[in-house]
Parts: C-alpha cells; sequence; structure tokens
C-alpha cells in the first residue's frame, strides 16, 4: 500500500492516508496504520505515531510525530485549536445555500443491535463546523468542511443533519440508498492542514484530489477558501 509523504521534518511527517486503511487493528483482523510505521522510520530510530485521528475511509493528511516530546506538543497545539484543517466530502443530495455555519451538539450512544454512533444531543459536546458548497453533479454536492471543534464524527454528522443528506457512502448515517449509491467508501477527505510552531517553520501539507472523487466527475478546487479564525481540534470526520 503506498502511503505517500506530503510534509517532512526532523520531528514531524504528515502522509497522505489512503481510504479503506484503519488505524488501528480491526477485530476481524487486517492491514492498519501500524503495520507501516517501521518502514516510516525512514532513518530515525523511533517509529513515528499519529497526533490525530482520520476514520478508516477518509482519506488525506495525516500528522506523525517522531518523537514523545513533538507527539506532546503537537497534541496540546490540537487540543488548543491552533491547527487548521481542512475537509472535502460529496454529500448524497442537494444542498441549499452557497456557505454556512452548522452548530450541533453531538453525544455518543450505544446499542447491541446497531452498534456504537454519534447523535445530536442539546447536552451533547458542543460541534461547530464550517462550510461551503464548491460544486455540485446531478443529485451529488461537493462541499468543503472546516471543522472549528473536533468531535468524532463531526462532518458525517452535521451533514446529515444540516443537509439532509449523508455524505456519499456513509454506512451508518446515510440511509442505505442514494447516500450509498455509487461510492467505494465514506467520501470524506482530509485536504489540508497546518500547524504553526513557534520557531520552526509551520507544518503545512495539502492532500491530492482523491481519484475515487474525479471518477464520479468532480473537479479539485482551485484554491482553498479563506481559513475561518478558530481552526480545528484533534478529529476526524
Amino acid at each position: 500500500m503506498d502511503l505517500p509523504i506530503l510534509f517532512e521534518d526532523g520531528e514531524a511527517l504528515v502522509i497522505n492516508k489512503p481510504g479503506g486503511l484503519p488505524l488501528d487493528r480491526p477485530r476481524a483482523g487486517g492491514a492498519c496504520l501500524e503495520d507501516f510505521l517501521e518502514q516510516l522510520k525512514l532513518g530515525f530510530q523511533r517509529a513515528p505515531q499519529a497526533v490525530h485521528r482520520l476514520d478508516r475511509d477518509t482519506s488525506g493528511c495525516l500528522l506523525l510525530a517522531r518523537n514523545p516530546k513533538a507527539l506532546k506538543r503537537f497534541s496540546a497545539a490540537f487540543e488548543a485549536r491552533l491547527v487548521d484543517k481542512r475537509y472535502l466530502g460529496i454529500v448524497a443530495g442537494p444542498v441549499e445555500g452557497e456557505a454556512g455555519t452548522i452548530e450541533l451538539s453531538l453525544a455518543k450512544i450505544s446499542s447491541e443491535a446497531d452498534g456504537w454512533r454519534m447523535i445530536a444531543a442539546k447536552k451533547g459536546k458542543p460541534a461547530i463546523t464550517h462550510w461551503r458548497q464548491l460544486e455540485r453533479i446531478n443529485h451529488w454536492t461537493l462541499v468543503e468542511f472546516r471543522p472549528e471543534t473536533g468531535r468524532t464524527h463531526q462532518i458525517r454528522v452535521h451533514a446529515a443533519h444540516a443537509f439532509g443528506h449523508a455524505l456519499l457512502g456513509d454506512p451508518v448515517y446515510g440511509d442505505g440508498h442514494g447516500d450509498g449509491g455509487g461510492a467505494p467508501r465514506t467520501m470524506l477527505h482530509a485536504a489540508g492542514l497546518k500547524l504553526t510552531r513557534e520557531g520552526k517553520p509551520a507544518i503545512h501539507a495539502e492532500a491530492p484530489f482523491p481519484a475515487d472523487f474525479a471518477a464520479l466527475g468532480f473537479s479539485a478546487p482551485l484554491r482553498p477558501a479563506v481559513s475561518p479564525e478558530a481552526p480545528a481540534e484533534p478529529s476526524d470526520g
């Protein structure tokens, strides 16, 4: 499996994680990020460690720290909302409006029948996502997301509630019909990541536009939107 390196220096790597590769070993077995950490040493003594999380299906920018001190500092930067993260997602339906902000608190629930998922809940943790519409093909819409907070599955739940349509291919929050048709995975891509460091150049990476997005007819955005004042916390879609 190819893990292209988007950024590299003495304390950090940013890789372009493929969609379908989980960070942790699945219960049923199979490949995970751990299998590739040795080859990502690239001459360093320690294997790098993931600073934040991306869902199994989510592709794109994943930051790895090359030593414990860097891991601690990068993790603190995420907690302090000093990391700007930009996602692209294909919504399985039309989106009203050109841009907006979704504010919807989220909580985790679990059942023996359905497993766990995130739901909208007044007593949940606050979650804010900024978005803008980029392109529409037939009834699908390419949307740029900039999460201000970083809750688990935030983008996926926010999209389903705000637009009335989940991300294309989402097996948990989609309707099992139009939301999953024609997609090889949940169509979410971590397109950009930027972390400012004191006394050093910023960690800045941009992941190429995914081939499976292009296969559905969508085009790479000409340029990123202007970042919101509050960048993202550590989390995934």
